[in-house]
């Protein structure tokens, strides 16, 4: 992936601001493509502190799998120790599994 042109961002600001035409500002920025003008203009509206900034990286990801279950090839239906841990189960309970709209429910039945 080539590297992110460097531009004026204030400058691209004013020229949208101003009412200029998508094909004039692509002209002027020489953006090839609409993608490219509306990330430029994006990143441009978050540097200047006019549209708050979009965040991202590993850090989501960490948090949403730590909630995340997987079923094995097996069928079986593993769910990570810290979530186990932070519901208070212990090792040897059982289940009851039932389907309800939102997705599956799980009633304990004892030891």
């Amino acid at each position: 992936m080539p590297a992110k042109k460097k531009i004026d961002g204030a400058k691209l600001i004013k020229m949208v601001a101003d009412g200029s035409h998508q094909k004039e500002i692509m002209k002027a920025f020489k953006f090839n493509t609409a993608a490219q003008f509306k990330t430029h203009y994006l990143d441009a509206l978050m540097k200047a502190g006019k549209a708050p900034e979009i965040k991202s990286g590993r850090g989501i990801a960490k948090a949403r799998s730590s909630k995340e279950v997987l079923v094995s090839k097996r069928g079986s239906v593993v769910v990570p120790k810290a979530m186990i841990e932070e519901m208070g189960f212990a090792e040897g309970e059982k289940f009851i599994v039932r389907k309800t709209k939102s997705g599956i429910s799980l009633k304990a039945i004892g030891k």
